[in-house]
């Protein structure tokens, strides 16, 4: 009987081709602290604040806070407080310039008819001066077709919008429940805060926690 051959040596193995580099991660974005479930906060009426989630990135309304004038069945309407324009009064409605207060220019209500003005102004306690329609807490709705003049003496805080925000029938319901704002309770100043104050920051810090911690939210995700 005949011997087997041994086998013969094992053929090399072929280089494994080197692993392309791993593209770097991009830094995950930082998850806001725990905060009310939708519809646990104060009621949605007029006058109320309507805060922008840190995670809102929607450029009209990033960061904004939002005065609302209206709500009802049919949909809301606000005015963004805190975006001032680069339009002076003096060019587009002069008569009302020198009654602005903290700013003579116009601020960015919203995106609804951006061209069109709107105009509030709080009221002294007790009066009700024709061409001014009460919204609440002191604060109203001016006709500036109205006589700036006339209307001067009883009031004591005056600013003027290009646009304003809206929202349809369920529209601003859904945004609620989808975590894109938060409702607070609105004070007759914000309306008039000043241009260069940080009144998102000051708004939320005012609330207390959770909502208070979302001042730390960053900006910009790449500088954090």
């Amino acid at each position: 009987m005949c011997a087997a051959e041994p086998p013969g040596p094992p053929e090399p193995a072929e280089p494994a081709e080197p692993a392309e580099p791993a593209e770097p991660a991009e830094p995950a974005e930082p998850l806001p602290p725990p905060l009310p479930a939708p519809g646990t906060g104060p009621e949605l009426a007029r006058g109320a604040l309507l805060v922008a989630s840190p995670t809102l990135r929607d450029p009209n309304f990033a960061r904004t806070v939002v005065y609302v004038i209206e709500h009802s069945a049919d949909g809301t309407t606000g005015v963004v407080l805190n975006r001032q324009g680069v339009v002076d009064l003096d060019d587009v409605l002069p008569a009302w310039s020198a009654y602005a207060t903290g700013s003579r220019q116009l601020f960015s209500g919203g995106p609804v008819e951006a061209t069109a003005a709107l105009c509030l102004a709080q009221a002294r306690d007790g009066a009700n001066p024709a061409g001014w329609r009460a919204v609440t807490d002191g604060i109203g709705i001016v006709d500036l077709d109205a006589d700036p003049v006339v209307l001067a003496p009883d009031i004591t805080g005056l600013r003027v919008f290009a646009g304003y925000a809206g929202w349809e029938a369920e529209q601003l319901a859904l945004e609620l429940m989808a975590g894109a704002w938060f409702v607070v309770p609105g004070r007759p100043g914000d309306v008039f805060a000043a241009p260069n104050a940080d009144l998102w920051q000051i708004v939320l810090a005012r609330q207390g926690p959770p909502l208070a911690m979302l001042t730390t939210y960053p900006t910009d995700l790449r500088r954090n």
